[in-house]
């Protein structure tokens, strides 16, 4: 079977659904992977899968580009001719879905979060509702990453119910990310693992560091992740330069490999607006590091609040501090246990295996319903 896979990045296909197309190229299946061209294009060709760029701008909402990129799509589906295609992020969400429908090859689509877009009734939130309800009527099955999305979508009436199914977010590779024996830092040490936008709270958390060492609480605050000035709520860097310089945390850039930053740390942060499954809390969890964010959907799905982190409110600076001073003043006893509390959680709710399975299935029961497991 020919199966295409669309993303908004070649990056996300080689970091978050490498095994799934491991898989099924392992099971027979020709892969097709549709996405714009960065350096993990080629290495998804080493892999084994025919490569297609596309060009996509994943950030911009231009009504011109992205209506053309329809078309795009439409002429790439109709060269190679997939049996099936799965798309993930809401550009291949939407503009790919209507191209697929022209073309009658169903798709299986993967609602990784709604961001800020669904918190606010305005405009925005109101054409991007509109264009879920057109395209996804034609989508076969439509996976969403947290049952808050799923219950959003099928009460406003953009997706049939019965098309729709729940997965663990991506699920998280345990074989990858596992523990190592416990060590406490001499100087407590929190990590916050994100692009470096508001929506993710970084406001908050320097906001929260701030308060911490006026209060005198002895720690060290870290950010890891790429700076992203050209979207719309981007941090600018000379906003990240100035509080390294005020000495109020350190900035460790990118990394292809977060694990040792991970392992470093004796907490991880993330103080998001919302989330599909934030996947840097499923790496931390993982690896049995504790972990602290809001209570928003999203990220209470990977949390049990003093279970294997704790939960704080939403844009509450005081209270994400104050969190955040519990967690540093915890002996090394109940670290170990929340984090140890985070593994199992992991190993039960959230291994990737979960994910490949649901997605294995759902192709059999669009080419074998009779023998399919729905």
């Amino acid at each position: 079977m020919r199966v295409a896979i669309v993303l908004n990045t070649s990056w996300n296909i080689y970091n978050f659904r490498f095994n799934l197309v491991k898989t099924l190229l392992q099971e027979g299946h020709e892969v097709h992977a549709i996405a714009p061209r960065d350096e993990f294009s080629d290495l998804l060709i080493e892999t084994g899968c025919f490569f297609h760029r596309l060009k996509m701008d994943s950030r911009g909402a231009n009504p011109i580009k992205d209506f053309a990129l329809i078309f795009e799509l439409y002429s790439i589906y109709k060269s190679i001719k997939p049996d099936i295609i799965l798309h993930y992020t809401i550009k291949p969400n939407v503009y790919g879905t209507l191209a697929a429908a022209i073309l009658k090859i169903p798709t299986i689509n993967n609602v990784c979060g709604l961001g800020t877009v669904f918190l606010k009734d305005g405009i925005v939130s109101r054409v991007a509702k509109f264009l879920y309800r057109i395209s996804f009527r034609f989508a076969s099955k439509i996976f969403f990453q947290n049952p808050d999305d799923q219950k959003l979508f099928v009460e406003e009436g953009l997706v049939k119910h019965q098309s729709v199914d729940l997965l663990p977010g991506s699920g998280i590779n345990l074989h990858c990310f596992k523990p190592t024996s416990f060590k406490r830092n001499e100087v407590f040490t929190f990590l916050l693992i994100s692009r470096l936008i508001t929506d993710k709270g970084i406001l908050e958390y320097i906001e929260a560091v701030r308060m911490l060492k006026e209060q005198g609480v002895k720690a060290k605050f870290q950010i890891l992740g790429a700076i992203d000035e050209d979207h719309k709520r981007g941090i600018p860097r000379k906003n990240i330069d100035q509080w390294v310089t005020e000495g109020l945390v350190d900035y460790l850039g990118t990394t292809n490999d977060v694990r040792p930053f991970i392992y470093q740390s004796d907490c991880v942060v993330l103080p998001s607006y919302r989330e599909g499954t934030p996947r840097t809390l499923l790496e931390a969890a993982s690896c049995s590091k504790p972990i602290i964010a809001t209570n928003v959907p999203g990220c209470n799905q990977v949390i049990e609040n003093h279970f294997n982190g704790l939960l704080c409110e939403m844009k509450n600076v005081e209270d994400l501090a104050q969190k955040m001073e519990t967690m540093a003043s915890m002996d090394d006893t109940m670290l170990k246990k929340l984090g140890a509390n985070g593994r199992i959680k992991m190993e039960k709710q959230f291994d990737e295996s979960i994910v490949i399975n649901k997605y294995l299935a759902a192709i059999n029961n669009l080419f074998h319903p009779q023998h399919a497991g729905y």
